[in-house]
C-alpha cells in the first residue's frame, strides 16, 4: 500500500489507512480477514475480529523525524 498525504506527498506508513485498506479488501472477499500489508516504512499486520467487529494493527514503530517549534508566534 501507498499512502499520499495532502499536503506533505508520499509518506512511509498510515496504520489507519493499512486497516481500512485490510477491512475494505475482506469485506469485498478479496483476501481473509488477517493479512499483512506492505507499506514503504515496514510491514503491518491487520487483524479484523469477527467476533466483535474489532481492527487489530501489529507492527514496528520507530521515529523517521525530529524538530522543534519556535517559540514565537507564527
Amino acid at each position: 500500500m501507498r499512502v499520499w498525504e495532502r499536503g506533505s506527498g508520499e509518506t512511509l506508513a498510515c496504520g489507519t489507512g493499512a486497516c481500512a485498506t485490510a477491512c475494505a479488501c475482506a469485506s469485498q472477499g478479496l483476501t481473509g480477514r488477517e493479512v499483512t500489508v506492505a507499506l514503504r516504512g515496514g510491514e503491518l499486520h491487520i487483524r479484523w475480529e469477527e467476533a466483535d467487529g474489532h481492527v487489530y494493527m501489529t507492527g514496528p514503530a520507530r521515529t523517521v523525524f525530529e524538530g522543534e517549534w519556535p517559540d514565537r508566534a507564527l
